[in-house]
């Protein structure tokens, strides 16, 4: 009866995990993973556009204020701009990207992820026009919930909403501070003017979130239903302050930490959360590495403090603390009923790096139930991620895409409505409910990468387009997944977070960081060469930079025309020709190159030359 027995519970355990010992490819689902995004753009897309069902959208945002506010991320299945989850997808993306960098490029998708950040601090830089003014939600929840539109032909109410010195924000201030400071270190290498702007507006939100208190959704009232701000404003001061002295080594930002953490609840709460709300198990986190790289200084005192609220959050995700994490049956973290993915995500991305932070410093994790190796913070985090994927009671995959059993009917107007390349006919504001949002099939449009927002607390699930605690997708849900995919890709190879990390330039092969020659001849194409050579350098806060003069040269005898080049791994400013999206050609003053002549242009990096090819051209 025993053996009997045994052998039933071992079918059962089939029955329900049917795909809980086959492995995941973490590569595919990071590639997924990103192409969400795409979808969730706002503004005039890009010729390198992926997600092909999706159009132009939100082109007149901003516009009854005065202000181009065209671009950014619609945060989930509708078609409002929410400021602060916003910013905090930016923030995750560029922590993803800053920690995994290297993982991400292997994977072929490094390239993918900066223009996922880039996309949203174009936006913000948009949305910051004045110091002390920052845009904060474009259109509002209620009359975008009205409607069921596609975002290329919503008809809702666009209005802009803003903080400033009269109408403060310091949390949604903050927070994109936070972002854009994280962001600066991304493009430091790769594009170190654009990093600089970055960072000035950085300086800027973090001076009027700090001088000008008040919590954004008491100024931004229509936020309130969406996006309340429980956690209020202080944990986003100190997030910002923690990336501002990632960002720039600025020993104001760690006094900030030092002076402010007590005060503003970064060392008295144990947090059981961490998402677009709450901060402070981020900010613990990061302070923490300050304290293991041997950054504290004189406030060591202050920052143990701070390691131990991250080590509670860390032991009770675990189950090894006074106060743990609840857990679904089939082991996924629980939170609440409405989009619990979200807290599940976010969790996992910060057990992955305080696991790799923690093997950095040759340190274990102390817990109330004893000390616990880095690895096991790394194992849970890889138990969610495979939970999300299809380890489960269900068999359900949540990320949209993925598997062969993933969520037809997402609450996403998007993609449960027919592409607008499809068929043109306009969808009305209350026709879409009665059309497209009360469909049983699944949806004309693959939503590729979503994470929806998954289970309840007994790991059901309902794949109902009206279901939206369930089925809605949220750019916050996405984000942390990046660095975790990408860690999980690369299997436990040891390496150290505590090098200086700076994602390097996106290039075919590493390509190390030394003086280039004096005199490069590039390549001969037919009747065209190419030589570049230097003609000054200089060092900039630490940085050496080069001046290239590249000679393009027309060797035949007749007059070279339509003259296009492609420049690749350029990281700097560039003179001296005319551009059309990613190709170069002659400068509009100039019609052809005549026979046996040169003509010259510059550009400024502080890396080897740039790789410089004939494209097309034409002889007259």
């Amino acid at each position: 009866m025993e053996k009997f027995a045994s052998v039933a519970a071992l079918l059962l355990l089939l029955l329900c995990f049917p795909v809980a010992f086959s492995g995941h490819d973490y590569g595919q689902a990071l590639s997924k993973s990103l192409l969400f995004f795409e979808a969730q753009r706002s503004g005039v897309l890009p010729r390198n556009q992926r997600v092909t069902w999706r159009s132009h959208s939100g082109l007149t945002d901003g516009k009854s204020s005065g202000v181009n506010l065209v671009g950014g991320y619609y945060d989930a299945g509708d078609n409002v701009k929410f400021g602060l989850p916003m910013a905090f997808t930016v923030t995750m993306m560029a922590w993803s990207v800053i920690e995994y960098g290297n993982q991400l490029q292997v994977n072929g998708e490094l390239g993918n992820s900066i223009d996922a950040i880039k996309w949203g601090t174009d936006y913000f830089i948009k949305a910051h026009p004045e110091p002390n003014v920052l845009y904060g939600e474009v259109g509002d929840g209620n009359t975008d919930h009205y409607c069921w539109q596609r975002p290329e032909e919503m008809t809702t109410d666009r209005k802009a909403y803003r903080i400033d010195p009269s109408n403060p924000g310091s949390d949604l201030a903050g927070e994109t501070a936070a972002a854009m400071a994280a962001a600066s270190i991304v493009f430091r290498r790769s594009n170190p003017v654009y990093s600089r702007l970055l960072l000035t507006h950085a300086y800027q939100l973090f001076d009027f979130a700090d001088k000008y208190r008040g919590k954004y959704d008491s100024s931004i009232t229509v936020a309130q239903k969406y996006y309340r701000s429980v956690s209020g404003y202080n944990d986003e001061l100190l997030w910002a302050a923690a990336w501002l002295y990632q960002a720039s080594n600025n020993q104001f930002y760690l006094d900030y930490l030092g002076r402010n953490g007590d005060a503003m609840g970064g060392t008295g709460w144990s947090m059981t959360e961490f998402g677009w709300d709450v901060k402070y198990a981020g900010v613990q986190t990061l302070v923490a590495k300050f304290l293991m790289q041997g950054k504290a200084g004189r406030h060591a005192p202050v920052f143990r403090k701070f390691q131990e609220k991250a080590d509670s959050f860390m032991c009770s995700l675990l189950g090894k603390s006074s106060r743990n994490i609840q857990k679904t049956p089939g082991g996924l973290i629980f939170r609440q009923r409405w989009n619990n993915m979200q807290f599940v995500t976010s969790a996992s991305f910060l057990t992955t790096v305080y696991s790799d932070y923690l093997t950095s410093s040759r340190s274990n994790l102390r817990c109330a139930a004893g000390n616990v190796a880095p690895s096991q913070l790394l194992s849970f985090a890889k138990s969610q991620v495979d939970y999300i994927l299809g380890d489960n009671p269900r068999a359900t995959s949540y990320m949209v895409g993925y598997g062969n059993n993933f969520p037809q009917r997402v609450h996403h107007r998007g993609s449960s409505i027919v592409s607008v390349k499809v068929d043109r006919t306009f969808v009305t504001c209350r026709g879409g409910y009665a059309t497209w949002f009360s469909r049983k099939g699944s949806d004309p449009n693959l939503l590729t990468g979503a994470i929806v927002g998954g289970p309840d607390a007994y790991d059901n699930f309902a794949d109902r387009r009206d279901n939206y605690e369930q089925t809605e997708p949220a750019t916050y849900n996405n984000a942390p997944l990046l660095g975790v995919l990408a860690r999980l890709s690369s299997g436990h190879s040891g390496y150290s977070q505590f090098l200086p990390v700076v994602p390097a330039p996106v290039v075919r092969r590493p390509m190390p960081i030394r003086r280039p020659k004096v005199t490069t001849p590039v390549r001969a194409s037919g009747p065209v060469a190419i030589v570049q050579r230097i003609t000054s350098s200089w060092v900039s806060k630490g940085r050496t930079y080069y001046r290239y003069s590249t000679t393009v040269i027309n060797k035949s005898s007749r007059p070279l025309k339509s003259l296009n080049l492609s420049i690749k791994n350029l990281y700097g400013p560039i003179w001296g020709l005319s551009r059309s999206g990613n190709s170069f050609g002659l400068p509009s003053w100039m019609h052809s190159l005549p026979s046996g002549k040169s003509l010259e242009f510059v550009y400024i990096h502080s890396t080897t030359p740039a790789n410089v090819a004939v494209s097309s051209y034409t002889l007259a």
